[in-house]
């Protein structure tokens, strides 16, 4: 469901990107990145999206939380090839 909620929000104007990790505890997080907030609430509307947001409450998750942010600045550093 997960890379479905990835191919499915890529075609959507004002996608940026999303990055996720899962630890071995099964704690993750998942980040996605959008233009504005008008694509943001585009996606949100998307039925698909509702719908996997509905399985994710009744199935997968215990609790999750939404935060919406808008990054003013990002950089960082890493030894060796990036990952």
């Amino acid at each position: 469901m997960a890379q479905r909620m990835v191919d499915l929000g890529s075609r959507y104007e004002g996608f940026l990107g999303i990055e996720s990790v899962c630890g071995a505890d099964g704690i993750g997080i998942t980040v996605s990145y959008w233009r504005d907030e008008a694509a943001i609430l585009a996606w949100k509307r998307d039925t698909e999206h509702e719908k996997a947001q509905r399985g994710g409450r009744e199935t997968w998750h215990e609790r999750y939380e939404v935060r919406i942010a808008k990054v003013e600045r990002a950089y960082g550093f890493a030894r060796g090839p990036a990952t």
